[in-house]
């Protein structure tokens, strides 16, 4: 896939992706903070720059230090965030007890020191993890059968910057992430995937095939680029 790096600014660097599925320009940051451009194949570079330039104020905002993970949070579809401070530990852990994910950790801390966030930040890992594991194979089924897709396995993966895969041989990948977002938007990237089924690349065939399967994937398209694979916050936007 064609590429470029250009600087932004003095510390920010911007990568610039040519792709032949793109028909918009669209700029998104990436779990690990890489900002990215993906503009259409025919677009020359400087066009995505400019857009990126124009998105500024935008990329600092998401830039900002994430909210840091609080007591009671939602995890997922099915857990909750609990912090217990106790004067009889000397590190700060989590662990899953039912459907509640508690972090113990050293009373002389604050639940936002650092220490105490990666704790939580790794327990509510596991968490999403279990849910991926026991929720996403059930409905891909569900859906596969209700719209006569066949596949040859699924597996659930802890994925950077993409909703899920599938290969030439049908094996399906799902991101553990996906149990953060409403039902209907699950429902879009399992029928995203399982149309690559039936048209492994992306084109016109593809997404009239899902189209058929799923009338509204524009819309529910446009809804999945404002969400992002991590813990906080929406990370995407589109021109």
């Amino acid at each position: 896939m064609a590429h470029k790096d250009f600087a932004l600014d003095e510390r920010t660097t911007v990568t610039i992706y040519k792709r032949s599925s793109s028909r918009s320009l669209r700029l998104s940051i990436a779990a690990d903070g890489q900002i990215r451009v993906s503009i259409p194949k025919w677009a020359p570079y400087r066009a995505g720059l400019e857009f990126a330039k124009s998105k500024r104020k935008w990329i600092e905002e998401q830039r900002k230090p994430s909210i840091e993970l609080t007591d009671g949070q939602a995890i997922g579809k099915a857990h909750r965030l609990h912090f217990n401070p106790s004067g009889e530990t000397t590190i700060s852990k989590g662990r899953l007890k039912n459907n509640q994910i508690i972090v113990t950790y050293p009373d002389a801390l604050d639940v936002k020191d650092l220490e105490v966030q990666a704790a939580a930040h790794k327990a509510s890992i596991r968490a999403l993890r279990a849910q991926a594991e026991r929720l996403l194979p059930i409905r891909l089924r569900e859906l596969a059968d209700k719209h006569k897709f066949e596949y040859t396995s699924v597996s659930v993966k802890n994925m950077k910057s993409r909703w899920g895969s599938c290969d030439q041989r049908r094996n399906i990948v799902l991101n553990i992430y996906l149990v953060q977002l409403p039902w209907e938007l699950i429902d879009y990237v399992l029928l995203h995937e399982l149309t690559h089924t039936k048209v492994l690349k992306h084109g016109p065939v593809f997404w009239t095939t899902m189209a058929e399967v799923l009338p509204d994937v524009k819309e529910r398209r446009k809804q999945v680029l404002n969400h992002q694979p991590i813990l906080n916050g929406p990370m995407s936007e589109e021109l």
